[in-house]
C-alpha cells in the first residue's frame, strides 16, 4: 500500500511519488539506505516531504498508544486532517519545553562569564578564582630584582598552575586547586548551546547536512512551500563566518582568525576595574565581568532571539543573520541554543559528521534520523575532516614560544608543569629536525632509520605510518594520550601564546592588534592548535592513516613551506559512530554510483543486500537533451587531452576552433570545464595570443571563474545579469552583437557543484578532455594503496612512497602512474571513480526542471566508442543512466555534429520550452 504525500505544495511527479515512498519504506526499515535523483529533479523536495511525513505519521502512532493506555487522553481536533493530528499530542509538552529550555537558556548566559568556550577538547580553557588568588599572592610576595627577560607588568598572569601527573598519585593528572569547575569545559566550545541537556526531553530529531550553505538555505526555501514549516521546530545552523555580526571580529575574514576571536572573547570575558582596595599586604584588585563580546552581554536578548526564531518558523543563514542583528544580539550562539528543542536541525557537513562538532553542539544521534545530502563524495569528505596539518613556520612560533616560556618561569613551576612543558619542547624540536633535515649528536639520522640516501641534498618527500614516524624520531615512548590530558586540563596553550605575544610585542615596541597578536603573520593560538591537532592524530590506530612529510621546495615557481601532515584514511570506523546511534542514515544524491565503493569504504559490515538503494530517472523528455561525444575537431584532429598531449599547441588551437563554431550554433550561455585553474590559464593565454579569443568574443562575452570564492558570486551575478539582458532585448554593450555569453569553469571549482545553470545560463555544457586526479599528489596514492589493499591483513606494511625534491614534476607524475599500474581491481576503480564523479557533478549543472534542455559535448577522443582496449573501465559506463542512454558516442566529423546542434537548438526553441 502506498504512502499519501499530502505535504507535497503541488502534484509530484510520477518519479518524485517513487522516491518518496522509497524513502518511506528504507526509514520503517533503518538502517543504510542510498537514494540517488538527478539533478533538477525535486529531489531535495521529495526528501522533506516524505522523511517529515514519516515523522509525523510515527508520532501519531504513539500518540494513539498512549490515547490507548491512558483512558483520560484527548484526542485530536475532529476537522484536522489525520496526517496532522500527530503534531496535537506533543504541542503541550514542547511549549512546557519551550519554556524550560528558555529559563535555563537566561540563566546560562547569565553566568557565561564564568564558563569557557571551546572548539573542541583542546580548546580554551580558563582560570579558576583560585588560580586569580595565587597569582595576585605572587604578585605580593614577588621579589624586587632584575631580570634578564624583558620586564613585563602582571607577568604572573601567565604562571601555570601547579599540575601533579598519574606519577605523582593523581589519578588521570589534574591541576591543584579547590575548584576546577571554570578551568575546561569537556563537552563543547559552546557551552551555552548545551545549557540543561542532561534535564532536556529526547524527542525525535532529523538531520539534515549539506556541503555548504548555500545548499542549506536551498533545503530551507523548499522546506518553506511546505506545511511542515510552520508545524515542525527547525533550526539551521552555519559557520561564524557566516552568522557573525560582530564587526570588530568579522573584520578579520579568515574563517581560522574569526573562530579563535570569538573563542578568546567567550574565554577572558572583559574585565573592567572597579575599584582598588589596598589592604594589608599589599594592593588587591576587585574586577567585575562580562561577555567580552557586546552582542552577548544582554542576556535577555538571546532569550528574545530564540523565542521570536520559533515563533517565524524555518530560518535560512541569511534570516537569522537579519533577526540577529534587528534584536542587536549574536545569532550565531542564538541558534545554538535552538538545537535542543528543535524536531528538524538543518547543518553544514562538518558539524554532523566531525565527532568534537557533534559534542560541542550536544547533538544527540540516538534514534534519529539523518540526512546526508550530495553524498557523493561522502568517504573523502568524511576522511579529510580528521587530517591534520602544522607547517613549519607554526611548529618554529611554537617551539620559540615554549622554549621562551620555561626560560622565564622555570623556577616557578611545579614540577608536572615543567616536565610536560619539556616534552612538548622535544617534540617540536624533533619535528623541526625533520623538516630541516638537521641532526643531533644524541639522535639517530632519519634518513637511516628510513632506508634513505644520505648526503648533501635534502631528503625526499615522503610518507609513513604513525609508528615508523614516531620511531624514526625517537619519540615512542612519550605517552601523548598523557600530554592531550595534560592539555586539557591546563591552561598551557593560552598562558604560553599569550606572554610570547605580549613579549614579542613590547620588545618590538609595538601594539598587539585587534587579533590579539603583533603582526599579521599568523595566530599563535592557530599554531599551537594545529600542533594539538596534529599529536592527537598521532593517537590513532597505525593503519587508521599516514603521515606526510614535505620539505621546503625551491625547485618549483614560489617557494612552498615544508609541513608535516597526517592523512586519515579509514572511514568505517568514524561513520560507524553515526550508523550505530541513529535509527537511519539516508545518503542522497543525483549521482551515487558506484555504490559499491561506498559500501566497502563507510560500511563494510552491511552485505550489499542489506543496503537499501533507488535510483530513478529524470523527469526532462528525451528531446531536451542532447549529450555527444566529440572525439574529433573541425579540422579533423582527433581530441587528446591526456596529461602527455593536452599541452600541446595543436590541441589547444583545435580546441579553440570547436569553440569558435560552438558560439554561433549554440543560443544564450555555454560553461566550458577545464581539469585545472593552471590548464585554464595556460589555454586562456595561448587562444589570446593566436586570436582565437577575439573571434570568440564577437559572438559572446567572456568570462573566467577566479579562484576566490567570493569573487565567484561576483562573476556568477555578472553572467547571469547579461542572459537576462538578451532575453529582455536590452542594447548591447558598445553596440557588440552578442549572441550570449561564456563561461570558462574549473572542475572541482565552486561553479561545478551546487551552482544552478537552469535555463539560458546553460544551454550548453562543455566537458573538457576526462579531469583525472593529479597523480603526483602524495596523499592521493596513499588514500588509493589503501582502498586497494581494503580487506587485506596487514595493509599498513604498503611501501613507502618517496619523491626527491631535485625531481622534476614529471618524475613525480611517473611515481602516481606506477603505483596505479600496480594496483589490484579498488584502487583503479577509484581512481576512475573520482575523475567521472568531478565529470558528472559538473555536466549535471544544466538541466534543473523539466522545461530545460541543453546540450552535453564530451570533448576527447576517450569518451567515444571507437576506443582501443583500456585497463581501466570505460568512462561512458560511469555516466548517469539518463545521460548514457541517450549519448551520441560516435560521429563521422565534426560537420555532423554542427548539424545535430542546430536541429537541436531549432527544434526546442520552436516547442517554446
Amino acid at each position: 500500500m502506498e504512502t499519501k504525500f499530502p505535504g507535497f505544495p503541488f502534484e509530484p511527479y510520477s518519479i518524485q511519488v517513487d522516491f518518496m515512498n522509497a524513502l518511506y519504506r528504507f526509514l520503517d526499515k533503518g538502517g543504510v539506505s542510498m537514494l540517488e535523483s538527478p539533478t533538477g529533479t525535486g529531489k531535495t523536495l521529495s526528501i522533506i516531504c516524505s522523511v517529515l511525513q514519516w515523522v509525523v505519521d510515527r508520532k501519531q502512532v504513539d500518540a494513539d498508544s498512549v490515547t490507548n493506555q491512558t483512558s483520560g487522553a484527548q484526542s485530536a481536533s475532529d476537522d484536522e486532517p489525520d496526517w496532522m493530528k500527530g503534531f496535537v499530542p506533543e504541542k503541550k509538552d514542547r511549549e512546557q519545553e519551550k519554556k524550560k529550555k528558555t529559563k535555563n537558556l537566561a540563566h546560562g548566559l547569565a553566568n557565561s562569564d564564568k564558563r569557557r568556550s571551546t572548539g573542541s577538547c583542546r580548546d580554551f580553557l580558563c582560570k579558576s578564582a583560585v588560580e586569580e588568588d595565587f597569582s595576585e599572592k605572587e604578585e605580593l610576595g614577588k621579589p624586587q630584582k632584575t631580570r634578564d627577560a624583558l620586564q613585563l607588568e602582571d607577568e604572573n598572569e601567565f604562571l601555570l598552575d601547579e599540575y601533579e601527573s598519574e606519577e605523582e598519585g593523581v589519578v588521570g593528572g589534574k591541576p591543584k586547586r579547590k575548584d576546577c569547575r571554570s578551568c575546561f569545559s569537556s563537552t563543547s566550545d559552546e557551552e551555552e548551546g548545551q545549557l540543561s541537556d542532561k534535564e532536556e526531553h529526547e524527542s525525535f530529531k532529523v538531520y539534515f547536512c549539506s556541503r555548504t550553505h548555500s545548499q542549506l538555505s536551498q533545503f530551507v526555501k523548499e522546506l518553506r512551500r511546505t506545511i511542515f514549516s510552520s508545524e515542525l521546530e527547525t533550526v539551521c545552523l552555519g559557520s561564524r563566518k557566516n552568522l557573525c555580526i560582530n564587526e570588530d571580529v568579522l573584520k578579520l575574514g579568515n574563517s581560522t582568525r574569526i573562530n579563535e576571536r570569538c573563542l578568546e572573547l567567550q574565554k577572558s570575558n572583559k574585565k573592567e576595574v572597579s575599584k582598588i582596595k589596598v589592604l594589608a599586604g599589599g594592593k588587591i584588585r576587585r574586577m567585575k565581568t562580562s561577555s567580552g563580546c557586546p552582542l552577548l552581554r544582554k542576556h535577555k536578548l538571546q532569550k528574545q532571539f530564540k523565542t521570536e526564531a520559533s515563533q517565524y518558523g524555518a530560518l535560512d543563514i541569511e534570516d537569522i543573520v537579519q533577526l540577529g542583528k534587528r534584536i542587536g544580539t549574536c545569532p550565531y550562539y542564538g541558534s545554538r541554543s535552538m538545537v535542543s528543542v528543535a524536531n528538524l536541525v538543518v547543518l553544514p557537513y562538518q558539524s554532523l559528521l566531525l565527532k568534537s562538532s557533534r559534542e560541542s553542539l550536544g547533538l544527540n544521534l540516538k534514534n534519529s534520523i539523518v540526512i546526508v545530502d550530495e553524498a557523493h563524495n561522502l568517504a573523502d569528505s568524511l576522511t579529510s575532516m580528521y587530517d591534520s596539518k602544522i607547517m613549519l613556520s607554526q611548529l618554529e612560533q611554537v617551539h620559540s614560544h615554549l622554549e621562551l616560556y620555561l626560560d622565564r618561569f622555570r623556577k616557578l613551576l611545579g614540577a608536572g608543569n615543567r616536565r610536560y612543558i619539556q616534552t612538548l619542547i622535544v617534540l617540536t624540536r624533533a619535528f623541526l629536525r625533520l623538516l630541516l633535515n638537521e641532526k643531533s649528536a644524541d639522535s639517530i639520522d632519519i634518513c637511516q632509520r628510513n632506508g634513505h640516501a644520505t648526503g648533501q641534498k635534502s631528503l625526499p618527500d615522503s610518507s609513513m605510518t604513525i609508528n615508523d614516524f614516531l620511531f624514526s624520531l625517537d619519540i615512542d615512548n612519550i605517552n601523548l594520550v598523557k600530554l592531550q590530558r595534560y592539555v586539557k586540563e591546563s591552561n598551557i596553550v593560552h598562558k604560553v601564546s599569550g606572554y610570547g605575544d605580549k613579549h614579542a610585542s613590547l620588545q618590538r615596541g609595538s601594539v598587539l592588534d585587534d587579533d590579539g597578536k603583533s603582526g599579521g603573520e599568523g595566530s599563535t593560538l592557530s599554531a599551537f592548535h594545529s600542533l594539538l591537532d596534529f599529536l592527537l592524530s598521532l593517537t590513532n590506530s597505525d593503519g587508521d592513516g599516514r603521515i606526510i612529510i614535505s620539505r621546503k621546495k625551491s625547485t618549483y615557481p614560489g617557494q612552498q613551506e615544508g609541513y608535516l601532515k597526517y592523512v586519515m584514511l579509514a572511514g568505517e570506523k568514524i561513520f560507524s559512530e553515526i550508523v550505530d546511534q541513529a535509527h537511519a542514515v539516508i545518503l542522497a544524491g543525483g549521482t551515487l554510483q558506484p555504490i559499491e565503493e561506498t559500501r566497502e569504504r563507510l560500511f563494510p559490515w552491511l552485505l550489499p543486500e542489506q543496503l537499501n538503494f533507488f535510483s530513478c530517472g529524470h523527469i526532462v523528455p528525451p528531446e531536451s537533451i542532447l549529450p555527444i561525444a566529440v572525439s574529433h575537431g573541425p579540422s579533423g584532429l582527433s581530441f587528446d587531452f591526456s596529461y602527455s598531449s593536452r599541452s600541446s599547441p595543436i590541441m589547444i588551437e583545435e580546441l579553440g576552433r570547436l569553440l569558435c563554431n560552438l558560439v554561433t550554433v549554440v543560443p544564450e550561455g555555454i560553461v566550458v570545464f577545464f581539469s585545472s585553474f593552471e590548464y585554464e590559464r595556460q589555454v586562456y593565454d595561448a587562444w589570446n595570443a593566436s586570436g582565437i579569443l577575439a573571434r570568440i568574443m564577437k559572438k559572446k562575452r567572456v568570462f573566467r571563474e577566479p579562484r576566490s570564492s567570493t569573487d565567484v558570486e561576483i562573476i556568477l551575478k555578472e553572467y547571469k545579469e547579461s542572459i537576462v539582458k538578451l532575453s529582455d532585448g536590452v542594447p548591447k554593450e558598445n553596440s557588440v552583437p552578442y549572441n550570449g555569453v561564456i563561461l570558462l569553469a574549473v572542475v572541482g571549482g565552486k561553479i561545478s557543484e551546487g551552482i544552478n545553470f537552469s535555463d539560458g545560463m546553460g544551454r550548453c555544457v562543455v566537458m573538457v578532455g576526462l579531469p583525472y586526479p593529479n597523480p603526483s599528489d602524495l596523499e592521493l596514492m596513499e588514500r588509493i594503496k589503501h582502498i586497494d589493499g581494503l580487506g587485506v591483513s596487514n595493509n599498513s606494511s604498503t611501501p613507502k612512497i618517496s619523491v626527491s625534491n631535485e625531481s622534476s614534476y614529471a618524475d613525480m607524475v611517473q611515481v602516481g602512474f606506477d603505483i596505479l599500474k600496480g594496483c589490484k581491481r579498488r584502487g583503479r576503480e577509484y581512481y576512475e571513480n573520482l575523475c567521472m564523479k568531478a565529470v558528472n557533478q559538473s555536466i549535471g549543472r544544466a538541466i534543473r526542471h523539466i522545461n530545460d534542455y541543453a546540450a552535453i559535448l564530451l570533448v576527447d577522443a576517450r569518451y567515444a566508442s571507437d576506443l582501443l582496449k583500456r585497463s581501466f573501465s570505460h568512462p561512458r559506463d560511469k555516466l548517469p543512466k539518463w545521460i548514457n542512454e541517450r549519448l551520441v558516442s560516435s560521429t563521422a566529423n565534426y560537420g555532423e555534429i554542427h548539424r545535430l546542434l542546430q536541429q537541436f537548438f531549432k527544434s526546442n526553441q520552436k516547442r517554446g520550452v
